[in-house]
């Protein structure tokens, strides 16, 4: 019998008081009184039909993201906690993550979160720079940030992530570089350090900022926040991802390794391995909150369910997994795509130069060169 991989659970919250112009999420801005206690009802009625696809299976992992989770308070995260646990096994140990928004002034006292069984926190900080925060759109300044943060560590917190951008506008080297020394001063166990990307159908894609660094002036950025933060006791596992000894984020490691979510919530996306077949199912729920929100209790809460076609999956898999520093096994890809190592090995010995990355008979290791150019080398593949 076919064993599937790692499962984790999703939790989607789509709203936020403000959309950012940068962000291309399902998130909705609040402009009513926000009814946790029919949304929580909606996410466990939309679980339990969902259990048939996960029967016997245990959650490792639970991820809620935004939009704004923070939001809720912290009462209505640990019925919804509760619920998850009479529902689903879920592993005593399991890293369950909240989103937190530093300007969202609802949220409770952070200790309510830990007693509901909310272990990590991740906080979108973005910058420290009061001005870059403006422009960006975001609801906080540098001191709500710190604020929060340490609210937290009060409350018991010493495992959370800080979101930080760079690339911003007008944004000098010497100002990337103080930007992140001070988010190194708040103590996270875990840093997302990534470029600001103007995305299609968001508000930047139609204004976007002037006077973006160029491209040779973001690679000098990411170069120098890798050196930071590696100066600073912190290991590179994935692109945008850094962590304190034994601090990586199961669940986004679930993800890039290709492992099963299942996804519950307006908008929430499901990757699920069929047992009897081994075939992988994607689903989708209902996109908009409203809609969601009455459409959660039957079937048509999910508007698509495919399964992967042999190419797709192959791409997928490839797209995660190239995204961390773990070294691609050939029987790994092999288990997974079902395709021989030669399907990949003679485009890398062709195509790929050869300081981008070490191949043996075990698989297949990106060099940093490599790691950082793993975009082109995704489309030398596919």
């Amino acid at each position: 019998m076919l064993i599937p991989p790692k499962l984790s659970l999703y939790i989607h919250f789509p709203w936020c008081v403000r959309k950012c112009p940068y962000c291309d999420f399902n998130s909705h801005e609040l402009k009513n009184q926000l009814d946790q206690q029919a949304y929580i009802e909606a996410l466990v009625s939309d679980l339990q039909q969902d259990l048939p696809q996960v029967w016997g299976r245990t959650v490792n992992s639970i991820f809620m993201g935004g939009g704004t989770p923070s939001l809720f308070g912290a009462g209505s995260m640990q019925t919804l906690m509760n619920q998850v646990r009479a529902l689903l096994p879920l592993r005593p140990d399991a890293e369950v993550t909240m989103e937190v928004n530093p300007g969202s002034q609802e949220f409770d006292d952070f200790s309510g979160y830990l007693t509901a069984g909310i272990n990590r926190l991740s906080f979108g900080i973005q910058s420290l720079d009061d001005d870059q925060l403006h422009k960006l759109g975001r609801i906080h300044n540098a001191d709500q940030a710190r604020k929060a943060v340490q609210m937290a560590r009060q409350s018991g917190y010493d495992n959370y992530n800080l979101d930080l951008m760079f690339g911003l506008p007008g944004q000098t080297l010497q100002q990337a570089k103080e930007d992140l020394l001070q988010l190194l001063d708040m103590e996270p166990s875990h840093v997302s350090y990534y470029q600001l990307t103007i995305e299609p159908n968001t508000l930047f894609a139609v204004k976007t900022p002037r006077h973006l660094p160029d491209t040779e002036l973001q690679h000098d950025m990411f170069a120098q926040g890798q050196q930071l933060l590696t100066e600073h006791g912190f290991t590179q596992y994935e692109v945008s991802a850094y962590a304190r000894n034994g601090h990586q984020s199961e669940h986004n490691m679930n993800y890039w390794q290709f492992g099963d979510y299942l996804g519950i919530g307006a908008g929430a996306h499901s990757k699920l391995t069929m047992g009897h077949s081994g075939q992988v199912q994607r689903q989708i729920k209902q996109k908009h909150p409203q809609t969601y929100l009455q459409k959660a209790h039957n079937e048509q809460r999910i508007v698509e369910t495919r399964v992967l076609e042999p190419a797709d999956l192959t791409f997928e898999f490839l797209l995660n997994h190239l995204r961390i520093k773990t070294p691609l096994t050939w029987q790994r890809f092999t288990d997974t795509t079902g395709l021989p190592a030669a399907a990949i090995q003679s485009v890398f010995n062709k195509q790929v130069p050869e300081d981008w990355y070490l191949l043996d008979d075990q698989g297949v290791q990106l060099t940093e060169q490599g790691f950082l150019m793993s975009d082109e080398i995704l489309q030398k593949l596919l």
